[in-house]
């Protein structure tokens, strides 16, 4: 828990073993002596390269391997979902302008010159908070629109019919129409603002909902959005915060929702993400990165204000404490790795010329 995202590296629980799969049971031979006992034991690494070598091989791990490295959730070399399923409307898009012969229109940017820097107040250990939700409800909208036609397995715990937010009548074409990206970012927008939950929350929402749909092999479509992505907040908010919203607090939000159908959402999302909630670093990294990159592949760009003297002083106070970090940390290292440091060395003194 806590609100640091430099989680382990942990693969998904179908992909865990039993670790005691492979150690026989200890027997004691008296016949040993005590120095033959300590060289015949086996280092720690050498026993995992062995169990890995034995993990490899069979067809089965293989593909349980080749799923964990095509998962974007838990890998960070893989690509993310909503990037991809946007490709195609962005592309379209600029095809339709060029063919019809349309500018994409006059879109107010900034270049820094010689004399002004312009930057964002938005890096990955602190996002904007606004332009990140706004972000993250595109990509659950391109999520919406660009799914699977044939259509995958529904829910019941997701279905909003069965499971209504609100005691209004739910409409009898609720499943039929997608929803815009203004009502999902008003949606998301209402949920932080009053929980007060922070940006670094809705990157990592948006991490457990792609999880989600990857482990579960589920679609997110206009008849289950909505408790799927209050399943993720509720989640993430809880992960990422020390302070984490209860969820009574959320049946104050949405007035019509009851504590134990929140406790059986969350209880029911948890088993399909099969307990795995470790977002690592490179992972939150990538989903930040990808995220401006949506942003700036749809021209939601994020607000630039030029450099000024005091952030320039905080940037270069911050750039000398992490540069003063490292350089301990490489010495430290240079001097473990120094092999003659107690050697005593012939001292030379400097020759005088008369």
């Amino acid at each position: 828990m806590g609100n640091t995202t430099s989680c382990c590296v942990s693969s998904s629980p179908k992909l865990r073993r039993n670790a005691h799969s492979r150690l026989e049971s200890y027997r004691p031979d008296t016949d040993l002596s005590r120095e033959d006992t300590g060289c015949n034991l086996q280092h720690i690494s050498d026993r995992e390269n062995i169990d890995a070598t034995w993990l490899s091989s069979g067809p089965a791990v293989e593909e349980r391997d080749l799923n964990m490295e095509f998962n974007p959730s838990d890998h960070p070399r893989a690509s993310t979902i909503f990037l991809s399923k946007s490709q195609t409307d962005v592309r379209e898009k600029r095809k339709s302008l060029f063919i019809n012969h349309h500018p994409p229109g006059q879109i107010a940017r900034k270049y820094s010159s010689c004399s002004t820097i312009f930057l964002d107040d938005s890096t990955v250990s602190q996002p904007n908070l606004k332009y990140t939700i706004k972000c993250v409800a595109l990509a659950i909208y391109y999520h919406i629109k660009n799914r699977d036609p044939d259509g995958r397995m529904l829910l019941d715990i997701f279905d909003e019919n069965l499971h209504p937010l609100s005691k209004s009548e739910v409409p009898p074409d609720y499943d039929k129409h997608n929803p815009e990206q203004k009502q999902i970012y008003r949606f998301v927008r209402t949920l932080f603002s009053a929980a007060q939950l922070t940006a670094e929350c809705a990157i990592v929402t948006l991490v457990y909902l792609e999880r989600l749909l990857t482990y579960a092999e589920i679609d997110i479509c206009p008849a289950n959005w909505k408790r799927i992505v209050l399943g993720a907040i509720l989640l993430a908010s809880k992960v990422w915060d020390d302070q984490a919203v209860w969820n009574v607090d959320y049946c104050q939000i949405l007035k019509d929702i009851t504590v134990e159908d929140m406790n059986e959402l969350e209880r029911q999302f948890l088993e399909l993400l099969q307990f795995n909630i470790n977002v690592p670093s490179s992972v939150y990294a990538k989903y930040y990165f990808d995220l401006r990159s949506l942003a700036e592949a749809n021209n939601l760009s994020f607000p630039l204000e030029p450099l000024s003297r005091e952030r320039a002083h905080k940037l270069e106070a911050i750039t000398r404490l992490c540069e003063d970090k490292y350089k301990d940390l490489r010495r430290s290292a240079r001097k473990r790795s120094a092999s003659a440091d107690n050697l005593t060395l012939p001292r030379w003194s400097p020759a005088i010329i008369s």
